[in-house]
C-alpha cells in the first residue's frame, strides 16, 4: 500500500511495510511513539519538493477544491503508475474519486488511513530526511497566509469602497446642483422673473434659459423639444408682458454658461446613480431590495464597510445616523429616537405616523439579516430579501387596516379587540358621619331669606343675622354633647342615616330663625316711624 501525504514543502509518497498494523486503529499511535518504531511501519519512497510559494499555493488550492494539480499529476504518473497493482491511501475522498477517474488508480479512504496520516504527521521530521524543521515551519506559515487570502476570494465586484465613495459624491453633487440652480434662477429672474413661476422643473428651466437667452427671443425660439405646448404658450405670453430689467449680452453669456454647468452636472448625476444602483445590486442585492439603493448605500457608508455593518445588531441598524439625537435623549433622560437613516426607506415612508416606529423596528430586523447574508453568504441572489419584504408589506397592511387575528380552533371566529375599561368601583370614605354638627351651606340660607323678603317686602334690603346662628349652634352643641356617648357606639351606616334625618330638622329651625328676625326688623321700623312722627 502507498500513502500520498501533502506537506507545505511538497508531496511525499510513503510505502506501508506492515499493513497488518493498520487493522488495529486504536493502537496505531503506539507504533509511532519513536522515530525508530515509525520507520518500521512506513518508509519514504519519493518526495517532490515545491519550487516556490506560488507553486505551493496552486497545489494547496487544487487540493482544497478537490482537483489534481500539475505537480501532483506528475508525481502520480512518475511513481504510482509503475506500481498500479497497489492501493493508494489518500486523506480526501473527493480527491480519490478524481484520481481514479483520470489516472485509473485504486484509491482508498478509511478511518485507519486517517489515523495513519495523523501518526505520519507527528513523526514527519524523522520520516522525511533533508528537510530542516525551521524551514518547514516557515513554509507552513507562508502557505497558510497565502491560502487564507485565496479563501477570502477577493473579487473587484465585492469592493464596497466604491459604494462609499459613490454615495458621498452623489450627496455632494446634490448640494452643488441646488446652489447652482438657485443662483441661476435668481440671476435670470432679474431679466425674466415670470419664467421661474411657469417652469418648475430645474433641468427644463436651465435648458429653456440657454435656448432663449434674451426674453425678446422667446417669440422666435422653438421650445417644443423642451416644454409641452401649454407651458410654451404661457412662456411666450409672459415674455410679452414681462416686468424684468434689461441686461447686456455679456450677462446673458455668463448665465448661459452657468446653465451649461447645471445640465452637465445633472447628466453626470444620473450616470452616477445608475452606477451606484448596479454596484448595490452586485454587492448587497438583498439589502437593496429591502431598503433601496440610496438608503442601503448610506448605511454601508455610515458603518464604513459592508462587513462592519453586518456586525451591528438590528437595534443599531435601526437608529444608525441618529447618534446625536440618541445621546441627547440619554443625557436629558427623554425618549430615544425610533429611526435614523432607515426612515427614508419606502416601507417606512408609506406608513402612518402611528406605525412608523413599529415598521422601522421590523424593517431593521429583516435588513440586518439581509446584510449578513450579503456580506458572508456565497449566493448573490435577492430571493431572501424579496421574501422578507413581502412579509413586511403584509404586516404593514395588517397594521394599517387594523386587522384582527384569527382564533386558533375553528378558524372562522374572529377575535374582538375591545377597549379595556376599568369597572371596579373605588369606595371613598365619607367624612360626613364623623361630625354631629349639621353642615348647611350659607349660600342656601341666604337664598331662602332672599325669596321670603322678595315675597313680603321687595324694597327692604336683606341683612345677614349673625346672632341667631350662634344661638342655633349653641343649642345644637348642647344637644350633641348629651348624645355623643350614645352615638360613638354606633356604626358608620347609622351615622349616615342620622345625618340624613337631621337635615330636615335643621331646615325647620332655620325657617323659624328667619321668621323671628323679620318680626324684629318690622318692630324696629315701626319704632323709627313713631319717633319721627313725635319729632314732627
Amino acid at each position: 500500500m502507498l500513502v500520498l501525504f501533502e506537506t507545505a514543502a511538497g508531496y511525499a509518497i510513503f510505502k506501508v511495510l506492515d499493513e497488518s498494523k493498520l487493522q488495529q486503529v486504536d493502537n496505531l499511535h503506539k507504533e509511532f511513539e519513536t522515530p525508530e518504531k515509525a520507520n518500521k511501519v512506513v518508509k519514504l519512497k519519493h518526495f517532490e519538493k515545491f519550487v516556490d510559494t506560488t507553486e505551493a499555493l496552486a497545489a494547496a488550492t487544487a487540493l482544497v477544491e478537490g482537483k489534481i494539480g500539475k505537480s501532483l499529476k506528475k508525481v502520480l504518473k512518475k511513481v504510482v503508475a509503475k506500481e498500479a497493482h497497489e492501493q493508494l491511501a489518500i486523506s480526501d475522498l473527493k480527491l480519490g474519486g478524481v484520481i481514479k477517474e483520470k489516472l485509473d488508480l485504486n484509491c482508498i479512504h478509511s478511518p485507519a488511513v486517517a489515523e495513519l496520516m495523523r501518526c505520519i504527521r507527528s513523526q514527519m521530521e524523522s520520516l522525511i530526511t533533508g528537510l530542516p524543521p525551521r524551514e518547514l515551519s516557515a513554509m507552513s506559515l507562508g502557505l497558510a497566509h497565502s491560502l487564507s487570502r485565496y479563501k477570502l476570494k477577493f473579487s473587484p465586484d465585492k469592493v464596497d469602497t466604491m459604494i462609499v465613495q459613490a454615495i458621498s459624491l452623489l450627496d455632494d453633487l446634490d448640494k452643488e446642483l441646488n446652489n447652482y440652480i438657485m443662483r441661476c434662477r435668481e440671476w435670470y429672474g432679474w431679466h425674466f422673473p415670470e419664467l421661474g413661476k411657469v417652469i418648475t422643473d430645474n433641468l427644463a428651466y436651465c435648458k429653456a434659459v440657454r435656448k432663449i437667452g434674451d426674453r425678446t427671443n422667446v417669440a422666435t425660439s422653438d421650445l417644443s423639444d423642451i416644454l409641452p405646448e401649454e407651458i410654451e404658450a404661457e412662456v411666450k405670453l409672459a415674455a410679452e408682458i414681462s416686468m424684468g430689467t434689461e441686461v447686456s449680452e455679456q450677462d446673458i453669456g455668463n448665465i448661459r454658461h452657468l446653465c451649461d454647468q447645471v445640465i452637465e452636472i445633472t447628466e453626470y448625476r444620473t450616470q452616477l446613480y445608475d452606477y451606484l444602483k448596479n454596484r448595490m445590486m452586485a454587492i448587497a442585492p438583498n439589502l437593496t431590495v429591502m431598503v433601496g439603493e440610496l438608503v442601503g448605500a448610506r448605511l454601508i457608508s455610515h458603518a464604513g464597510s459592508l462587513l462592519n455593518l453586518a456586525k451591528h445588531p438590528a437595534s443599531t441598524v435601526q437608529i444608525l445616523g441618529a447618534e446625536k439625537a440618541l445621546f441627547r435623549a440619554l443625557k436629558t433622560r427623554k425618549d430615544t429616537p425610533k429611526y435614523g437613516l432607515i426612515y427614508h426607506a419606502s416601507l417606512v415612508g408609506q406608513t402612518t405616523a402611528k406605525n412608523k416606529g413599529k415598521i422601522s423596528r421590523m424593517l431593521a430586523a429583516k435588513a440586518s439579516l439581509a446584510i449578513r447574508y450579503d456580506a458572508l453568504g456565497e449566493d448573490t441572489n435577492a430571493e431572501m430579501g424579496a421574501e422578507n419584504r413581502a412579509k413586511l408589506e403584509a404586516r404593514l397592511r395588517q397594521l394599517e387596516e387594523k386587522g384582527i387575528r384569527r382564533i386558533s380552533g375553528t378558524g372562522k371566529a374572529m377575535a374582538k379587540a375591545d377597549k379595556y375599561q376599568h369597572k371596579s368601583e373605588v369606595k371613598m370614605y365619607d367624612p360626613s358621619g364623623d361630625s354631629t354638627i349639621p353642615s348647611t351651606s350659607k349660600k342656601r340660607k341666604f337664598e331662602e331669606i332672599e325669596e321670603e323678603d322678595a315675597g313680603e317686602e321687595p324694597e327692604t334690603p336683606v341683612v345677614k343675622s349673625k346672632k341667631p346662628k350662634k344661638e342655633t349652634v349653641t343649642e345644637e352643641e348642647e344637644a350633641a354633647a348629651e348624645e355623643t356617648p350614645k352615638k360613638k357606639k354606633k356604626k358608620k351606616k347609622d351615622k349616615k342615616a342620622e345625618a340624613e334625618e337631621e337635615e330636615p330638622k335643621d331646615e325647620e329651625e332655620e325657617v323659624a330663625v328667619t321668621e323671628s328676625t323679620e318680626k324684629k326688623k318690622k318692630k324696629k321700623k315701626k319704632k323709627v316711624k313713631e319717633e319721627e312722627e313725635d319729632d314732627e
